[in-house]
């Protein structure tokens, strides 16, 4: 049976376009689609390194210096050890899902079930992980530091919080500690039984999981806080920094 060699580099397209496409769903990377395209186009060209002579040691450093050029393409330098481990990481996966349902001697026909297997694992397997990195990582180390003085905390995203400034639209970051502060705002809330006016101060400097949190003021309850074991609040919006 003939096998055309657009065929092979058109399979390798679409293979390492799902995995890219599959890594930026995972880590939420802003990396534009056709970064990502012209990022599989590169990886697909790894075909024609089986007519260079090269020694299969040579060969293996040669795909994985390929690999980080891939994601650098398609995601930037930011964060690119992580983008590479989960490239693989869902690589194994389809290469996986690939063995298994390989056709022997039917090339043509494996092209197409891969074509309509891969986006189907890949996508449970993305929804599956959110899943799970939901219900354990929803836990966050939060550090407030106001008049050279650190406050920590244990932070927990709750998605029915969002209150916000009514002037500077900032989200409202919940604890039940006093925090000496310099300047006091006064944001009005409202609750389920009662509504009122919540003290809230913006501190020098909010770390959540060490990174820095510049768009959010700090709501000093006096009552006790307490959602699941955690005596800090998180504002659902914050999502989107994280």
């Amino acid at each position: 049976m003939k096998i055309y060699i657009e065929s092979v580099v058109l399979l390798n397209f679409l293979l390492d376009y799902m995995i890219l496409y599959g890594t930026r769903k995972i880590l939420r990377r802003k990396g534009s689609i056709s970064r990502i395209v012209l990022s599989s186009f590169v990886g697909s060209l790894t075909i024609f390194l089986i007519w260079i002579p090269i020694q299969n040691l040579e060969l293996i450093l040669c795909k994985i210096l390929l690999s980080f050029l891939m994601n650098f393409i398609a995601f930037g330098k930011s964060k690119l050890l992580e983008s590479t481990f989960y490239f693989y990481l869902l690589s194994i996966i389809l290469g996986g899902v690939i063995e298994l349902f390989n056709l022997r001697h039917n090339y043509y026909l494996n092209m197409i079930s891969m074509i309509l297997l891969c986006p189907l694992v890949l996508g449970i397997f993305i929804v599956q992980y959110k899943k799970y990195k939901n219900k354990c990582f929803q836990h966050y180390q939060v550090k407030i530091y106001s008049l050279d003085q650190e406050y920590s905390f244990d932070g927990f995203i709750d998605t029915g919080n969002h209150l916000k400034s009514p002037f500077s639209q900032k989200p409202v970051i919940l604890i039940d500690q006093y925090i000496p502060h310099k300047n006091t705002y006064y944001i009005p809330y409202k609750a389920l039984n009662y509504d009122g006016l919540l003290e809230c101060i913006k501190p020098d400097k909010i770390l959540i999981n060490e990174k820095e949190i510049c768009q959010c003021l700090v709501g000093l309850s006096k009552q006790t806080l307490r959602l699941n074991d955690c005596h800090c609040i998180l504002p659902n919006s914050i999502k989107e920094e994280l």
